[in-house]
């Protein structure tokens, strides 16, 4: 597969490659209620969002699979009326083979979690694709 990243939306929806990924994406979205559509209440904002664009490439320089998320512009929110704090964890890959490693010894179960971004109840992000408004 020779695959270019694409730099816009329109870009990658004109590959079907790219465009097959987002669906995924989008359907795993759906699949997992990350947001439900709601009318944006009178007075409020919503926050845009963007798809960001990433090949996953194997040691061998060949692609491995598309990756195509769909993020909120979080840049556009304000500090106390959009969110109240901020939290970006960062794990070391000592510290993760460490836990793995004491796991293992006590025979503890292991589950992935991911933590998605929390947006402030009333935050609703604007969808230009099928739907107009999305919620968190």
């Amino acid at each position: 597969m020779n695959v270019v990243e694409p730099s816009s939306y329109k870009e990658a929806n004109e590959c079907r490659e790219w465009k097959t990924t987002m669906e995924h994406e989008y359907e795993s979205i759906i699949r997992n209620n990350t947001w439900e559509l709601v009318e944006l209440p009178k007075g409020k904002q919503t926050i845009g969002c963007k798809w960001l664009y990433k090949p996953k490439i194997n040691s061998d320089g060949t692609i491995e699979k598309l990756k195509a998320r769909l993020v909120a512009k979080g840049y556009s929110q304000k500090e106390g009326i959009d969110y109240e704090e901020t939290f970006a964890p960062v794990a070391k890959l000592n510290t993760i083979r460490m836990l793995i490693a004491l796991a293992i010894n006590k025979h503890w179960m292991i589950h992935q979690l991911d933590d998605m971004e929390k947006m402030s109840d009333d935050s609703k992000m604007a969808y230009w694709g099928h739907f107009k408004i999305l919620s968190n």
